[in-house]
């Protein structure tokens, strides 16, 4: 019988405590030093990151992040923008001032999710243990969106982030989309928007994948329109939000 997705526990629950004891006893030591690495992540202080259930299916072992790039709105954003970041902050505050809302909730510019799969056995297809599977999705200038090379450049945007980041990798494989969304009808005010959607999976070099996800959430952060050079770092939460 394969074994439930992991989660990374919270063992300052006394009640709960033979139990956790019990599950960590069945995960392989190499998935446990690869979750500590995965803790040891620093990343962009504009992008969250929460644990999400993990898909329990393509694994025996698995653990799953979601992450959002934040950035205040109504020109309250500590750092410079360009691209995307721009036009969305400029849209969020033309459409607060012709509200009157003064709550400033930020703008979502970018989101992704970053799982890593783990196999004790395995996998020819992975050629490997581990397998890191990821997902981006951002919103777009018309300009950049109508780019019949944004699909290179996306897939470009993901090799530097781990190249830079010195994440040795092998068998990386992904699909990048363009999504047009247009509206009609009583909707029919809205703008048209343009959509970058990148899927993209590779294998680690070993058990420790800080800087993979390290890479990653730069790549995120690229995707959203975020300068290159981080205004700080933010340590990866150690349990999930209720």
């Amino acid at each position: 019988m394969r074994e439930q997705a992991a989660s990374l526990p919270n063992t300052a629950t006394s009640n709960a405590y033979p139990a956790i004891v019990n599950a960590l006893a069945q995960v392989p030591a190499n998935f446990l030093y690869a979750l500590g690495t995965l803790r040891k992540a620093r990343c962009r202080s504009e992008l969250r990151l929460d644990e999400i259930p993990a898909p329990a299916r393509l694994a025996p072992f698995a653990v799953a992040l979601g992450a959002e790039v934040i950035v205040p709105s109504g020109g309250k954003d500590r750092s410079p923008v360009h691209g995307p970041a721009a036009m969305a902050l400029a849209r969020s505050a033309a459409a607060g001032a012709a509200a009157g809302d003064d709550a400033d909730d930020g703008e979502e510019l970018a989101t992704g999710r970053f799982i890593l799969l783990h196999d004790p056995d395995g996998s020819a297809v992975w050629d490997g243990e581990f397998r890191i599977v990821t997902y981006i999705r951002a919103q777009l200038d018309a300009e950049m969106g109508n780019d019949e090379m944004l699909g290179s450049v996306a897939w470009t945007w993901l090799v530097e982030a781990l190249e830079t980041h010195n994440a040795p990798y092998r068998a990386a494989g992904g699909t990048a989309t363009r999504v047009l969304s247009e509206s009609f009808g009583t909707l029919a005010d809205r703008p048209a928007s343009i959509d970058i959607e990148l899927r993209a999976s590779w294998t680690p070099a070993s058990a420790d994948v800080q800087a993979h996800l390290e890479a990653w959430s730069d790549m995120v952060c690229t995707f959203a329109g975020l300068p290159p050079l981080p205004d700080g770092v933010s340590a990866l939460p150690r349990r999930r939000r209720n």
